[in-house]
């Protein structure tokens, strides 16, 4: 991983703003992450409310027997078929979200890569992502504006660790420089996931990189940079939030899931 793709200074006030040198090299790599950008005690509420909500089951949710994806439960009937993916529609959940999304050294920077307005979809992401122990599953290889319709292909996705995040526990990895590529249909399977048996698909799998990440780092990504997850296999849940943004003159297209659901101005001038 370049050292310049992650500014490490968590122990110094964050500027609401991306330096030069941050801007350049997510223009170069499709991500950065920015360490301690959400402060600890932020962190905790959200956690608090996270736990809450799913030790109590709260709606709307995501199990993983929904997507069928590689070691989810085959069904809600067998052993871990209950277990929570997502906590859906986390910003009406409690106002601890919205603080996060007013907040300067968010807004600040999501205004550089995306202009002045910036508006946030609730019908993408806008989620508490979990990964449980024993029935998480593993997420192939995508790139996120295969699901989405908007006029163009600009929104990013800021991830929010509410602990740590490694390969060991489900952590999230990336492709750097995927943004920038465009692949024909028979490189991806049918659920649009870039398939793991071709060889120059491969190649590009082995250069990607494991996000490592604490509570309070961020992981800013473009919807076509390419990123997968794998399984939890430690005994602690690990908990992240993830919210997508798009320019306010990137809209979705009509009669699509992209409209499905207002959305909300969280930055203009």
């Amino acid at each position: 991983m370049s050292p310049r793709t992650v500014f490490d200074d968590r122990d110094r006030p964050k500027p609401p703003l991306f330096s030069d040198a941050e801007r350049e090299a997510f223009s170069r790599n499709g991500y950065i992450i920015v360490r301690g950008l959400a402060d600890q005690a932020l962190c905790h509420a959200m956690r608090t409310v996270a736990n809450e909500h799913l030790a109590r089951r709260i709606e709307p949710v995501e199990l993983e027997t929904d997507l069928h994806y590689p070691g989810a439960p085959v069904s809600a009937a067998s052993e871990g078929g209950t277990t929570i993916r997502r906590l859906l529609q986390a910003q009406g959940r409690h106002p601890v979200f919205t603080r996060w999304l007013t907040s300067a050294p968010l807004t600040g920077r999501l205004r550089q890569l995306l202009g002045p307005k910036v508006v946030m979809p609730l019908a993408h992401h806008n989620c508490i992502m979990t990964k449980q122990p024993h029935y998480s599953s593993e997420t192939g290889w995508h790139q996120d504006i295969r699901y989405w319709s908007f006029e163009r292909p600009e929104l990013i996705t800021a991830w929010l660790a509410l602990g740590n995040e490694t390969p060991e526990n489900g952590g999230i990895k990336i492709i750097p420089g995927t943004h920038r590529l465009y692949f024909d249909a028979d490189r991806l399977d049918e659920g649009s996931f870039l398939r793991d048996d071709l060889a120059e698909n491969q190649a590009l799998i082995d250069t990607h990189i494991d996000v490592m990440l604490q509570a309070g780092d961020v992981l800013f990504f473009h919807c076509r940079t390419l990123h997968a997850a794998g399984r939890n296999r430690t005994e602690e849940l690990k908990l992240s939030v993830v919210f997508t943004f798009r320019p306010v003159d990137n809209l979705p297209l009509p009669a699509t899931r992209s409209t499905s659901l207002p959305e909300l101005l969280i930055a203009a001038d």
